[in-house]
């Protein structure tokens, strides 16, 4: 295997909490001893990853993960607290907004500094510059102060002088995240090429579209810790269904399976693919499910089931009951009745869903017993919402 141009190992950036009278004054007693501050906030811990050449890697998670920390760590623009950060090759960062521009300074006198920086002499950066124009884009602001830009003009300006020099790791944050549409195309356009020349990129987004897009690899940060780091769609759609689960509110796995009324109906067991058990069921996308339900009923008339699809964050996906289809269930005796349902070909995209089994009364009416179980659809399906609608394009 090649040597990465990226290595982290144990990574870890604490800061001296100072929220309280005397906590500056310890700190740099702290510091002036030599070990570290007696309170501190930590941001990442024991984070460790590596980027091969030509990989693409994107960083996600909340807000407040530690996420641009990271990458900040890994520019060099900060120090760590312990652990190790090792780059090689030209590298090419679009962090913060502004960052590296001088307010005071032309567009044009900015890109020159930029470019000295990235190794690009006078006569080489005559011959970039006019596709550095051409890329950003901004006419005549080109010779303005920066200070007089919009946040869209900075990122312009900075992704031009990147897509001039052509680093062989290219570190990004967000950046796809501002200015108008036709820039961002522009950029995916740009990107896309770059990784298909072998390009190496570390991207922090928000959007799991860019980021599946862009990037076969995904790293989770959860609180400043690695959740998950591996294939970008098993990575970001485990993401995914975590938010969905947090937006919804967990339910307790307990109370799925507790009696709405006592007695009379109930839900003796739920089978899926002939387990019984409470472990998520994982298929791949577009496979079938098999489902078999027992219900009691304790007057021995045949009871109703309704199964009901659920996504993670709770939107109701798709439900049926036995009353609907009009199928009768087979009776198994001692007020026992069996169903048995056949899922063909699932048309529902990558996710975490719930599949619902709910008991009711002969008439359909009043709910008894209810159960849920995970199902896990795995896939690289870039579309979107929850299910695969069938589609064909042809020309108009």
């Amino acid at each position: 295997m090649s040597t990465p141009l990226v290595d982290v190992r144990g990574l870890c950036k604490r800061y001296p909490v100072l929220g309280h009278r005397g906590d500056r004054l310890a700190a740099l007693w702290d510091v002036v001893r030599g070990r570290p501050a007696r309170r501190h906030a930590s941001v990442l811990e024991d984070v460790a990853f590596s980027v091969q050449p030509g990989e693409s890697l994107a960083i996600i998670g909340e807000n407040g993960a530690g996420k641009s920390t990271l990458l900040k760590l890994v520019t060099g623009v900060l120090t760590p607290t312990a652990g190790t950060v090792r780059t090689r090759g030209p590298v090419g960062a679009l962090l913060e907004l502004g960052a590296g521009f001088h307010p005071e300074l032309s567009g044009r006198d900015n890109v020159r500094l930029a470019a000295a920086l990235h190794g690009l002499d006078a006569r080489a950066l005559a011959g970039k510059l006019p596709e550095i124009e051409a890329f950003a884009d901004i006419g005549d602001y080109l010779d303005e102060p920066v200070k007089h830009y919009s946040s869209g003009m900075v990122v312009r300006l900075g992704f031009a002088v990147i897509a001039a020099v052509r680093p062989a790791l290219l570190i990004t944050d967000e950046v796809l995240a501002v200015g108008d549409e036709a820039f961002q195309r522009k950029c995916i356009r740009w990107l896309d090429d770059y990784l298909a020349s072998g390009g190496t990129l570390l991207l922090v987004s928000h959007s799991l579209y860019h980021v599946r897009k862009l990037c076969r690899r995904a790293l989770w940060l959860q609180d400043g810790k690695v959740r998950a780091l591996g294939d970008v769609f098993d990575v970001s759609q485990a993401y995914e269904a975590a938010q969905a689960e947090k937006s919804a509110g967990e339910v307790a796995s307990e109370t799925a399976v507790q009696p709405r009324l006592p007695g009379e109906i109930s839900l003796q067991s739920f089978r899926l693919q002939g387990d019984d058990s409470h472990e998520a069921v994982t298929l791949g996308q577009g496979a079938g499910l098999a489902c078999d339900l027992v219900l009691h009923s304790r007057d021995g008339r045949a009871p109703v089931a309704m199964l009901g699809w659920l996504h993670a964050d709770g939107t109701p996906v798709y439900g049926v009951s036995s009353e609907m289809d009009a199928v009768a269930p087979e009776p198994l005796g001692d007020g026992h009745f069996a169903f048995h349902v056949d899922f063909d070909a699932l048309p529902l995209l990558p996710g975490r869903y719930r599949l619902r089994a709910v008991a009711l009364d002969a008439e359909g009416l009043r709910l008894f017993d209810q159960r849920e179980r995970e199902v896990v659809v795995r896939g690289e399906s870039r579309e979107f919402g929850l299910v695969r609608l069938q589609h064909r394009w042809g020309r108009p």
